[in-house]
């Protein structure tokens, strides 16, 4: 199986998340604005997987309700699937944490373990999605 070329990825710097190598990022982003993203996600996304929110609404910054309510910021739970796509949200996705089922952005997550076929398709659109002009 071919290595995943991570050449495009952003890392953390002292001018902030840049890419490791812009000309393979503007490469890439390129590839993404062509990108049918409900599709390809359905073709590239194995079902279900583990997900961890990492972004949420501005009250789960500033006050502890992410710690009493499902779904929340910090929270893991399992994709189970693609729903639909929303003009201003991107993707939504059906998940569940523990028996309680909900629907969130898919570009509030990011999969955990690196090693998981997930981690790269969703990486990238969440990439994507957060270089939207």
């Amino acid at each position: 199986m071919k290595k995943y070329d991570t050449s495009w990825d952003l890392i953390k710097s002292e001018k902030g998340n840049l890419p490791d190598d812009q000309n393979a990022f503007d490469k890439k982003y390129r590839e993404w604005q062509e990108r049918s993203w409900e599709l390809w996600l359905n073709e590239n996304l194995k079902f279900p997987f583990l997900v961890k929110r990492m972004e949420d609404e501005d009250d789960a910054y500033f006050t502890d309700i992410a710690d009493h309510e499902p779904f929340r910021l910090g929270h893991e739970m399992k994709v189970v699937a693609l729903d639909m796509e929303d003009d201003l949200y991107g993707v939504i996705v059906k998940v569940r944490e523990g028996r309680r089922v909900g629907y969130v952005p898919l570009c509030d997550f990011e999969v955990p373990d690196k090693e998981d076929p997930n981690y790269w398709p969703v990486r990238e659109y969440v990439v994507w999605f957060a270089n939207l002009c």
